[in-house]
């Protein structure tokens, strides 16, 4: 007797849970949409005027970037998402281990991040909680708009009186490539 009602149990569950996952979808979807504007804003302004906060916003682009690219690896079926992934994690890696080198003496005392800020740690976990119908769609969507504020943030500190302009104006390049190839990447799918 007691045997049904554990099946029962477990089959309620299972349910439950994945009536959950797919309730919580449209909350990914919307704290996606609404990272990429506030990314935006944030690199737009302090970001591109002020050591400070460049530093950590280039820091934790680089930071995301690579953990993005980790997670389309392991998850894609894709091979133009994985070259574009290897790409990237690529490039991002190293960005971040040249501004690692040329922080402390271009700005002692801005500390570089080692995790990430909530709003890209959403990012990752909505990469992470994606179906895999949707996974590379999202990932796409999350690239564009990722490289559109690190472009922003880039190139709008490129032109600051700073030693660490000149990184800015050396990842500009690859971000650009990185972001025409999501683009066609997306326009394909």
């Amino acid at each position: 007797m007691t045997r049904p009602i554990w099946i029962g149990a477990t089959c309620a569950l299972a349910l439950a849970a994945c009536n959950q996952e797919r309730a919580a979808d449209p909350v990914d979807r919307a704290q996606d949409a609404a990272s990429a504007p506030v990314g935006q804003m944030s690199a737009a302004t302090m970001g591109s005027n002020m050591v400070s906060a460049y530093v950590p916003n280039a820091a934790m682009g680089d930071m995301y970037e690579i953990q993005a690219a980790d997670i389309a690896l392991e998850r894609t079926q894709n091979a133009r998402v994985r070259e574009l992934a290897q790409m990237i994690k690529t490039d991002h890696t190293a960005a971040s281990e040249a501004l690692q080198r040329q922080v402390p003496q271009a700005a002692p005392d801005v500390a570089i991040p080692s995790s990430l800020d909530q709003r890209r740690q959403g990012l990752i976990d909505n990469l992470r909680s994606a179906s895999a119908a949707d996974f590379d769609r999202v990932w796409i969507d999350q690239q564009i708009a990722a490289h559109n504020e690190a472009l922003t943030l880039h190139r709008g500190f490129a032109d600051q009186d700073s030693p660490l302009a000149e990184h800015a104006r050396s990842v500009v390049p690859k971000i650009e490539a990185h972001l025409r190839q999501a683009e066609a990447l997306k326009a394909a799918m």
